[in-house]
C-alpha cells in the first residue's frame, strides 16, 4: 500500500472500526464561528455538558476498545447478528447518490472513519470503490483486519492508526467519507471540527455520511466505553455548524427493539 498523506499523530501501514450500538481547515463564509455555536447552543443539552474531563473520555475509551475483541461482533457490542441487516440498507441509501447523473458521487476512493476490524470497508465499500482508506484509533483491529479483508484487501490504499479528533483527511480527495458508530467518541467542538475537516477533503460532487445511533431527546453519556449518544436535533445542529447541508436522511429499520435508533445522514 501506498503512504497516507492523512495528518495523524501515528499510522500503521496495515489494514484499519465502526463499533456498538451501546454508545461507541480553514472555515468558509458559510461557516460559523466556534464561539457563535457555543452562544446558540446554551439552551441546548450538548456533549459538554456531560463530559466533565476531556482528557479522561478519550483515554478510557481507548482503554475500553483495547480490551474488546477483534470480531464483528466485538465490533457491535455483541449484535453481530445485524451486521448483515446494517450492510444492506446503507448499501440502498449509498447508491442513491452513485447513479448516473450530472451530480453523481465518484467511485474512485472512500474513507472509512472508525473502521475497526474493516467490517463496513469489505461488505459495503470495496465491493463499491476502486479504493478505500481506513482509520481507527484501536492498532490491534487494523492488524486483524489485514486477515479478515482476504486477498480484497490489496485494495486498501491507506491505513492510519488514530482517534478522528486528531485525524485530518487529505484535501480534495474523498468521493465517500462513512462515518458509523464514532461520533460518539467526539466531543462537540471535535467533532465540529472534524467534519469541517472532511468537507475539505471531500472531492468535487463527494459527500459524508454520519449512520449512528440517535437519542430520543438531549445527550446521554455512556460511562461503559465513554461515548455520548446526541439527539438528531444536537447532531444536525453540529453539521450545520461544520457548514455543511444536509442531503438525505433515513430512519434504520429492523434494527432490535431494545437499541437505540439508528439514522443515516448524507451530506455534503
Amino acid at each position: 500500500p501506498e503512504s497516507g498523506r492523512g495528518s495523524c499523530g501515528k499510522q500503521v501501514r496495515s489494514p484499519a472500526l465502526p463499533w456498538p450500538l451501546s454508545g461507541r481547515g480553514k472555515p468558509t463564509q458559510q461557516q460559523k464561528p466556534v464561539w457563535l455555536f457555543w452562544r446558540e447552543t446554551q439552551t441546548t443539552t450538548m456533549a459538554s455538558d456531560v463530559v466533565e474531563d476531556e482528557m479522561e473520555f478519550y483515554s478510557k475509551a481507548e482503554k475500553y476498545w483495547r480490551d474488546v475483541p477483534p470480531t464483528v461482533d466485538g465490533m457491535l457490542g455483541g449484535y453481530g447478528h445485524i451486521s448483515s441487516i446494517d450492510i444492506s440498507s446503507s448499501r440502498k441509501f449509498l447508491h442513491r447518490f452513485l447513479r448516473d447523473g450530472p451530480n453523481r458521487t465518484g467511485t474512485a476512493l472512500a474513507l472509512d472513519c472508525g473502521a475497526g476490524i474493516g467490517r463496513i470497508t469489505k461488505r459495503l465499500l470495496l465491493p463499491l470503490f476502486k479504493s478505500v482508506d481506513m482509520v481507527d484509533v484501536t492498532e490491534d483491529f487494523l492488524n486483524k483486519a489485514k486477515t479478515y479483508l482476504g486477498t480484497e484487501g490489496q485494495r486498501v490504499r491507506n491505513y492510519f492508526c488514530c482517534g478522528l479528533q486528531d485525524f485530518s483527511p487529505e484535501p480534495n480527495t474523498y468521493d465517500v467519507i462513512w462515518i458509523q458508530w464514532v461520533i460518539g467518541h467526539l466531543t462537540d467542538e471535535h467533532l465540529l471540527h472534524f467534519l469541517q475537516r472532511c468537507r475539505l477533503g471531500l472531492r468535487p460532487n463527494g459527500i459524508i455520511v454520519i449512520k449512528d445511533n440517535m437519542a430520543q431527546e438531549g445527550v446521554i453519556m455512556d460511562e461503559v466505553d465513554s461515548s455520548v449518544c446526541r439527539d438528531l436535533e444536537v447532531v444536525c445542529k453540529i453539521i450545520r455548524h461544520a457548514g455543511l447541508s444536509l442531503l438525505a436522511q433515513e430512519k434504520q429499520e429492523n434494527f432490535p427493539d431494545e437499541i437505540y435508533h439508528v439514522y443515516t445522514l448524507a451530506m455534503r
